[in-house]
């Protein structure tokens, strides 16, 4: 006998849990016995349990083979008498911010239901106590089950739009400020949106799929109308998400403007710097240049040669002294007039 990662196992007879199996084994044999409807729960099997409860209610192998694998989008499928359903429930982490996407099978058939968890979520202890706290309900068999089950996901699915939409406020916030760690938080943020929209755009088709086959099996009518409600959310959900995409969408390419925006400034004011100091080289080269012409003079009749030009002439030093003034005056007049001094 296999040791099955059992959550929950029970056998329920005209809307009431009449006893819990200790064994897988026993419930089958309960089921035959007793022909009431046999719910079993499993968290993260092997292959060989998922194996052995597809073998005995007789679920179709390529069922059995997107279980063990995972990693299935949400659908809706038959197998003769057999409803195979993916979901893929999501909670909203509060210390972490982030969206964590799991993954549910349920396998319905007409006396059974096989729920197969990949992840914490959803709550199905909650969905199981909701169905026995009402035992009219319950009793209508395996599709009240999965209407809870459905229903329950989409429920969870609003506490994430919540987070979703209050980190999406955080981020415009963040974009006005000028943090520049927002960028990777729009890109990350837009990446759950996405999986969140891989996970609820396929429900409305689902439900609208399952109420109409539901309608032609005569299913009680409240059961039908139960699950045109948690149609009806499960749609208006979808588009909060879509309109999530969208304003992150904007965000980005409002904050693409707003960096593109600080650049320009920012280049703008390196080139004020730039002129300024252009300026300031100006100014210096030029009292530089003014500086170095009568230094020019002064170094060559201070060599002190035998034989050097003007030495012995009476007006030598007079004349030194005009020509190194004159050639001040005259940068000046040239620096003055092309605005570098």
């Amino acid at each position: 006998m296999l040791v099955v990662v059992v959550v929950d196992n029970a056998v329920y007879v005209d809307g009431a849990r009449q006893c819990e199996p200790e064994s897988l084994d026993v419930t089958y044999e309960l089921l035959r016995e007793r022909h009431g409807m046999g719910w079993i729960g499993l968290y993260r099997p092997e292959p060989e349990e998922v194996i052995s409860v597809a073998t005995e209610f007789g679920i179709h192998p390529l069922a059995v083979e997107d279980t063990i694998r995972a990693h299935q989008r949400p659908k809706l499928e038959r197998y003769d008498d057999v409803l195979f359903t993916v979901l893929r429930p999501a909670r909203y982490i509060d210390e972490e911010e982030r969206v964590e996407f799991g993954e549910l099978h349920v396998f319905t058939g007409p006396d059974f239901v096989v729920t197969v968890r990949h992840a914490e979520s959803p709550d199905l202890a909650r969905v199981r106590k909701r169905l026995e706290d009402a035992p009219d309900l319950l009793r209508l068999g395996p599709g009240a089950v999965l209407y809870a089950t459905l229903d329950q996901v989409v429920d969870e699915y609003l506490p994430v739009l919540v987070g979703l939409e209050n980190d999406i406020d955080e981020i415009q916030d963040q974009v006005f400020a000028g943090d520049p760690q927002v960028s990777r938080r729009i890109y990350e943020l837009s990446r759950e949106v996405i999986e969140f929209q891989r996970a609820t755009r396929p429900l409305p088709g689902m439900l609208d799929q399952l109420i109409a086959g539901l309608a032609q099996q005569d299913v009680d009518i409240e059961l039908q109308r139960n699950l045109r409600d948690v149609q009806d959310h499960a749609v208006r959900q979808a588009e909060r998400a879509d309109a999530f995409r969208t304003l992150l969408q904007n965000i980005l390419s409002v904050n693409a403007t707003l960096v593109a925006q600080r650049q320009n400034d920012e280049m703008q004011r390196l080139t004020q710097t730039s002129l300024q100091q252009s300026e300031e080289v100006k100014r210096i080269s030029s009292w530089a240049a003014i500086i170095f012409a009568p230094s020019v003079v002064g170094t060559i009749y201070g060599m002190n040669f035998a034989h050097m030009p003007e030495l012995e002439w009476r007006f030598g030093y007079a004349y030194a002294l005009i020509m190194m003034v004159a050639i001040c005056v005259g940068l000046y007049v040239i620096f003055k007039a092309k605005r570098w001094l």
